[in-house]
């Protein structure tokens, strides 16, 4: 499938025959060496003639014969039964191309879902990942600061530079994500009448603690039903008495968030 696609699904012969043997046939017909057409393939030696005796056992009739001199010179070549085989998974390969193609057109007129698997399908080290639309954007010669309020309630500062602010062209009512890593939130249990520096802070109730060897994964459940994990030492915990259902504020400065945009 090419990049950015939302759909994929792994087309199968017989259930065991995939992309990686066909790859392997289509390579072995143009070098007529299986060590190279493995290489080609991107399989081991053994890993090829693994693919390769499976068929073989499954076929009814011989895969690959051997060739010994003579004017097209030795080597392994497929066989009749082999190449139809392979003529056949290329065909079907394409209408099944065609059919994900077209019901990924379909998944485009319904903006809901498209947008949410547009989000879901992001990879990032980042634990927390919040969906929310631009209200705010400052731009300043150096420095921008934007705000994103959170589809789950809520809203998010980040700071970037200016010139990441116009290459994400954020403006307000765009939909953006912020990415925030466990290890940059500060949770708070009580505030003893101090006022923190940080621009976000988002009140929620422990929902689960997940003890490590050295530190642990804290979870907040927020009032909008979205949840932001943070990473505390075990003395931090036995500190704050954290446990499920204690009252507690995530806070992060704003230069801690990632931004992520499409184009």
């Amino acid at each position: 499938m090419a990049d950015g696609s939302l759909l994929s699904a792994q087309l199968k012969i017989a259930g065991r025959l995939d992309a990686r043997f066909f790859a392997l046939l289509e390579a072995l017909q143009q070098t007529g060496s299986i060590n190279r057409a493995a290489r080609t393939a991107g399989l081991s030696y053994k890993g090829a003639w693994l693919l390769l005796e499976t068929a073989c056992n499954l076929a009814n009739e011989p895969l690959l014969e051997t060739a010994t001199g003579g004017a097209g010179g030795g080597g392994t070549r497929l066989t009749e039964a082999a190449l139809g085989l392979l003529r056949a998974w290329q065909q079907i390969e394409a209408e099944h191309l065609e059919f994900v193609r077209a019901q990924e057109t379909r998944l485009a007129q319904l903006p809901a879902l498209h947008g949410l698997l547009r989000r879901m399908s992001m990879k990032t080290s980042a634990r927390n990942q919040f969906a929310g639309t631009v209200t705010e954007v400052h731009v300043g010669p150096v420095s921008a600061q934007v705000t994103i309020a959170l589809k789950a309630g809520g809203e998010i500062t980040a700071t970037m530079t200016s010139a990441a602010a116009r290459r994400l062209k954020l403006k307000k009512g765009k939909e953006a994500l912020a990415l925030i890593k466990a290890s940059a939130i500060v949770l708070v249990t009580d505030f003893a009448g101090w006022q923190l520096s940080a621009r976000n802070q988002l009140a929620g109730s422990v929902s689960r603690v997940e003890r490590g060897a050295v530190s642990s994964l804290v979870v907040l459940t927020l009032p909008g039903g979205a949840a932001i994990t943070a990473t505390v030492t075990n003395e931090g915990v036995e500190a704050l008495g954290l446990e499920v259902g204690t009252p507690a504020t995530a806070v992060f400065k704003a230069y801690a968030v990632m931004v992520a945009a499409q184009p």
